[in-house]
């Protein structure tokens, strides 16, 4: 296996602190998922780079089918803790849902289902947590 592109993030004070690239270029605040503070949280994050990446998948499948239309990809990350001890026992969750200009619901989630097979957040994913996929009419 030939590897194609790495990179670096760094971050100090978890859920309350700051992840910056080493040479600086980017920079975020991390809050915890409802703070009232000005940042984004590790689900975010997490949902940004899926939907990308998901959508990126689907431009492969689309151009294999020979469609050339606009898609959107819309990527819910939910946190659940299933205990109530000081350190939580939490498990992600996703929700993905999809929408292909001019294209059926039915053409659609068969589309979704093949971009799930080949994007590398599902598969790093598959497995450890649950996923739902849905064609949807509008986002």
């Amino acid at each position: 296996m030939q590897k194609i592109y790495s990179t670096t993030m760094i971050n100090k004070g978890g859920r309350s602190g700051k992840s910056y690239s080493p040479n600086q270029s980017f920079k975020l605040n991390i809050e915890d998922p409802g703070s009232k503070n000005l940042g984004t949280n590790p689900e975010e994050l997490f949902a940004a780079g899926y939907s990308a990446c998901f959508n990126s998948a689907l431009d492969y499948v689309k151009k294999k089918n020979e469609i050339n239309v606009e898609s959107v990809i819309k990527v819910r990350v939910s946190l659940y803790n299933h205990s109530d001890s000081l350190v939580p026992d939490v498990t992600l969750g996703v929700d993905i849902e999809g929408w292909i200009k001019d294209t059926s619901i039915i053409e659609t989630q068969r589309m979704l289902e093949e971009a799930h097979q080949a994007c590398p957040y599902s598969r790093a994913i598959r497995g450890n947590i649950p996923v739902t996929i849905t064609a949807v009419e509008q986002i």
